[in-house]
């Protein structure tokens, strides 16, 4: 694709990284085939190589964004199974990254929008202010019907029924490994994770010490900064994301560590990509090494030699976060894992679309993001599972609200196989369904 960008605009690091990806893109079109908003809408504009073509035209003419242009950058998922599909290697991540800063900094939208990403901005990296708006939404869900906007219906309707306690785990401390210390690792506890699920990270830490690894949760660490990095809030995601890169440094400076392990996959692609963020920055350098370090569970499980498991008798589906299939390219690594614990592994049809979820997606676009939930759950459920895995929390979250099947990570799933406790999801008597031969 040409471009004409001046050489006075191409001083500007994020102008001139937009300027190297708009080049790369031949016009294909391969990316309309696995864009999930384009196959619902069906509009040209809310493909990515729509979307590329309003980009382009915003930052070359350095022009106010619009409304057209904002509507159908809002209406990307980031899902980037476009990356995946697209055969010139187009980095869309960054182009709509860049796009989004740039509208956040030179549109003025409406003040209900407004008042939604703040409040979204504010409470949602921080687990116990998240934790008193998931209380309080609890209470206003019966009357989720009576709100006239669907997004703050969706934000009533996102409240789990019982919110679980703290878990100490998730406090800064050291984990001992059990038997002679294979790797150090820091865990990312991460933010929303911790007030909706906090099993997640308790079954990681027993999985990874019985596995010889010594878990550190870092003095410091915290959100990643994915949320408000993917709303065009940069100054607020970086500021996030620097106390993460101090507080791994600083363990990395000390005793030393041989992976920052991640099991939210939204995250793992933001702290992989912190090199790119901080890399006109003061902390480019540890940013760097941070990004290096940075692991999705997974892929440390395969360095650990799981134990192989006799067949266990439970079908599991499994739903590729796009995340991790699309963001970080990890494909087959939490199925192995699975079929090398025992269990039988089924894929739905369909599966590099996303569900849905997205970050605050799913709260910010709420009718979209329900057909796409619709039709995961529907291609889930036709695999007739006994339990779904999934390796990030919000697709848990997306996909759990719309079935009757039980909802895992599947380090729950590993941690269950390797002789931790039965996950609480299958064993819980309010569930519609239950996994039929616990053992």
């Amino acid at each position: 694709m040409q471009t004409t960008f001046t050489d006075a605009q191409l001083k500007d690091p994020g102008i001139a990284r937009s300027n190297e990806i708009l080049r790369s893109c031949v016009h294909c079109g391969f990316c309309t085939a696995t864009c999930p908003t384009y196959q619902v809408l069906g509009d040209e504009l809310d493909s990515p190589r729509g979307r590329i073509y309003l980009i382009k035209d915003m930052l070359e003419n350095d022009r106010d964004p619009d409304e057209k242009t904002v509507k159908h950058i809002d209406r990307c998922l980031s899902c980037l199974a476009c990356m995946t599909t697209c055969p010139s290697g187009v980095h869309y991540m960054h182009l709509v990254d860049h796009a989004r800063e740039y509208i956040e900094a030179r549109y003025e939208r409406p003040f209900s929008d407004r008042a939604l990403r703040w409040i979204l901005a504010r409470i949602l990296p921080y687990p116990m202010r998240f934790r008193l708006a998931l209380a309080g939404a609890k209470l206003g869900r019966p009357f989720s019907r009576l709100m006239p906007d669907a997004r703050l219906r969706a934000m009533l309707e996102m409240a789990p029924k019982t919110i679980p306690p703290v878990s100490r785990n998730d406090d800064p401390q050291s984990f001992a490994p059990q038997g002679a210390r294979r790797k150090r690792v820091a865990l990312m506890t991460g933010c929303a994770q911790r007030a909706l699920n906090t099993d997640i990270n308790d079954a990681t830490i027993r999985l990874l010490t019985r596995l010889g690894c010594e878990v550190v949760v870092a003095e410091g660490a915290g959100c990643c900064g994915a949320l408000t990095h993917h709303m065009g809030k940069t100054d607020e995601s970086h500021a996030t994301a620097a106390r993460n890169i101090r507080a791994w440094a600083r363990e990395m400076d000390g005793q030393g560590l041989d992976a920052i392990v991640i099991n939210t996959s939204g995250c793992g692609t933001t702290v992989k990509d912190y090199g790119h963020m901080f890399r006109n920055e003061p902390l480019a350098k540890d940013a760097a090494r941070v990004a290096g370090l940075a692991m999705d569970v997974s892929e440390l499980l395969m360095q650990l030699d799981l134990p192989e498991g006799s067949d266990r008798r439970t079908r599991v589906a499994y739903h590729a976060a796009c995340s991790l299939q699309h963001g970080q390219q990890i494909k087959t690594f939490p199925k192995d894992l699975l079929k090398r614990a025992g269990y039988t592994v089924v894929e739905p049809a369909d599966s590099h679309l996303c569900c849905g979820s997205a970050g605050t997606y799913n709260l910010m676009q709420p009718e979209i993001s329900k057909q796409l939930k619709t039709r995961k759950v529907r291609t889930l459920e036709a695999k007739n599972p006994d339990v779904i895995a999934a390796g990030n929390i919000g697709c848990m979250m997306q996909i759990g609200s719309g079935t009757g099947v039980p909802v895992v990570h599947t380090v729950e799933l590993l941690d269950w196989a390797t002789g931790g406790p039965v996950p609480p999801a299958l064993s819980d008597p309010d569930r519609p369904s239950a996994v039929p031969n616990l053992r």
